[in-house]
């Protein structure tokens, strides 16, 4: 039992540098995820800024060319948006991936830190055990001296 604390210490070291990669991949994926978002609701609320401008210059009266250019560039904001969507799908997917990853990295390490502490229980009780043996042992030579120094 000697080399199986070291490598029971290794093997922990291992699981939480393991532990660590996947969380800052799974961090990694939620800003991506995020940042995806973000500019997802940024085109939105640009599309409904510009399609608000639209009507009102529309029910102002405004030339035919300018309501193709206008309509034209709405399906291209349509078109960006639905391209972010799809993004953001994606980055989701990889979230979603990367998620149970991390919590099995977490579990595995759990597993080792759990036998780490059985282990130290095990030390603790045997070297409670020997104190305490010792302990009588030293008890019983001094009860011994004494009775041998009696006369």
């Amino acid at each position: 039992m000697n080399g199986a604390p070291s490598q029971l210490k290794t093997l922990i070291e291992l699981a939480q540098g393991d532990v660590d990669t996947a969380a800052q991949r799974l961090g990694r994926f939620q800003r991506e995820r995020n940042d995806v978002d973000n500019q997802l609701q940024a085109l939105i609320q640009y599309r409904e800024e510009y399609y608000t401008r639209f009507n009102d210059a529309a029910r102002a009266g405004m030339a035919a060319g300018s309501v193709r250019n206008f309509q034209a560039f709405i399906d291209t904001l349509d078109a960006a948006i639905e391209q972010q969507r799809r993004l953001l799908a994606q980055a989701s997917a990889r979230l979603d991936a990367a998620r149970p990853e991390w919590q099995r990295q977490k579990q595995k390490l759990g597993s080792y830190e759990v036998l780490q502490a059985r282990q130290d229980a095990l030390q603790a009780r045997d070297e409670a055990r020997r104190e305490q043996r010792d302990a009588d042992e030293h008890a019983a030579r001094i009860s011994r001296l004494r009775a041998s120094q009696q006369p």
